[in-house]
């Protein structure tokens, strides 16, 4: 191994630090913002469902992520699974023992695996935002091992530089489709199916209103999230030997100092957008989906924009989510994460990507000249992330139907009445809750 592909091997393993960083600060968001009755049950169901996600991506999800560079050489998708399953013999090899020549640089991709499946579990705490307090654990479970396996094929199709989608023209740097949109398509199928939590648009006899415990801790997670996607940031670039020159995934031209700013200033603007827009409506929720409003809208396009054109996008993303989560009240949603995020600035910074940036260079593979997967041949267009958002949320939507309508017909998805209000902890664990419910 050389000096280079150490360092670069050091580099995609901090981006497995930072994802799970990630993972403890929507943790510790959810703790700050469910009923105290549901603290340990809500917790220990997003542990496991991201570590049954973590599981299925090594079992399986790789490999169809990878695939699209075997499609380059004239393999299937069959060969990559073939290799890169849990059995597989490029995930069971050592790396100094494979001729480069049949496989250069598989330390970096057997890290990827790791950095991979910890966005799988990530995706399943997310998606777990959408349905907690009230739907069976074992139908969020197995919603677990379907999302890890639908998300995994789509990411070959919508994340890369080479994938169906991707080679053809949409452009999307850090995943925002299947990591992120395509949970949020999956809540809006699942979540009409649900009951909706007492007390959260009126009382209940027995729960008179939807009380977050510590909205302080919320923020507190919020910085762990800030604090982990740096490294997160810096395993979304190609690092090319001699020179080890940054290309984003996707191919693009970029470099560390432009990533690493405009995500940065994505979450400046988010935060000061969201801040002007809690002040005055005296409404602390925007304070917290500001940030993360304006760093969703950004993360598509942290290769191609410019530091200044992403803080003035970031600033107006806090709008669009506002928009959204107010409709989402009105309509008695019960959905108020995934739903403003991921369809509302996830969606607004997708398209606003292909209307500004419309004719960027990118795709292919660098060291290829010609042919179609010639580096950077394609081109940023508005009809193709139209393409890519419709494919990541009606995939989500799709999936997110047929395994409830399944998963409702034979085990149910509903929890009964009675735990919705006496809460899980008591009622599954024999857990008590000093701290009483407060009174109307």
């Amino acid at each position: 191994m050389t000096l280079n592909q150490l360092v670069q091997n050091l580099v995609y393993a901090s981006g497995t630090v930072g994802a799970i960083m990630v993972a403890v600060g929507l943790l510790l968001i959810d703790a700050a913002t469910t009923r105290r009755k549901n603290h340990y049950n809500s917790t220990i169901e997003k542990t496991l469902g991201f570590f049954i996600g973590f599981t299925t991506y090594y079992c399986i999800g790789f490999g169809f992520w990878a695939a699209q560079y075997y499609f380059i050489a004239d393999a299937t998708l069959m060969d990559s699974i073939k290799d890169w399953w849990i059995g597989g013999n490029l995930v069971n090899a050592k790396a100094h023992q494979v001729d480069p020549a049949i496989f250069p640089g598989l330390n970096t991709f057997q890290i990827f695996v790791f950095f991979l499946a910890c966005f799988a579990g990530i995706l399943n705490i997310l998606f777990h935002f959408a349905v907690a307090e009230r739907m069976k654990a074992s139908a969020y479970y197995i919603f677990a091992v379907v999302a890890t396996v639908a998300s995994s094929a789509l990411s070959l199709v919508t994340w890369g530089s080479v994938g169906p989608l991707t080679n053809a023209g949409f452009h999307d740097f850090f995943g925002v489709g299947f990591v992120y949109m395509f949970p949020a398509g999956m809540a809006l199928a699942v979540t009409p199916m649900l009951a909706r939590r007492p007390g959260m648009f009126e009382p209940h006899p027995k729960v008179p209103g939807y009380y977050a415990p510590s909205i302080g801790l919320a923020a507190g997670g919020l910085l762990t999230i800030f604090a982990g996607l740096p490294m997160v940031i810096m395993s979304c670039l190609f690092f090319i030997d001699p020179e080890a020159m940054a290309v984003s995934v996707t191919m693009a031209d970029t470099s560390v100092g432009i990533t690493l700013n405009n995500y940065a200033l994505a979450w400046a603007g988010g935060a000061i957008g969201g801040g002007i827009i809690s002040y005055t409506t005296k409404k602390y929720a925007y304070l917290l989906l500001g940030p993360l409003a304006g760093y969703v809208a950004g993360a598509s396009g942290f290769d191609v924009y410019l530091p200044w054109q992403m803080f003035l996008l970031a600033l107006s993303a806090p709008v669009v989510s506002y928009l959204v989560y107010e409709l989402t009240l009105k309509r008695k949603f019960d959905e108020h994460k995934l739903t403003p995020l991921f369809v509302g600035a996830g969606v607004y910074g997708m398209l606003l990507l292909g209307i500004f940036k419309a004719g960027t260079p990118r795709g292919g593979y660098v060291g290829i000249t010609e042919g179609q997967y010639a580096f950077q041949h394609g081109e940023i267009s508005l009809l193709m992330q139209i393409a890519g958002v419709v494919t990541c949320i009606g995939a989500g939507f799709v999936v997110g139907k047929v395994t409830a309508l399944i998963l409702n017909a034979v085990i149910g998805l509903r929890v009964s009445e009675e735990e919705l209000v006496e809460g899980f902890d008591k009622a599954l664990w024999g857990l008590e809750d000093d701290y009483p419910e407060r009174r109307a």
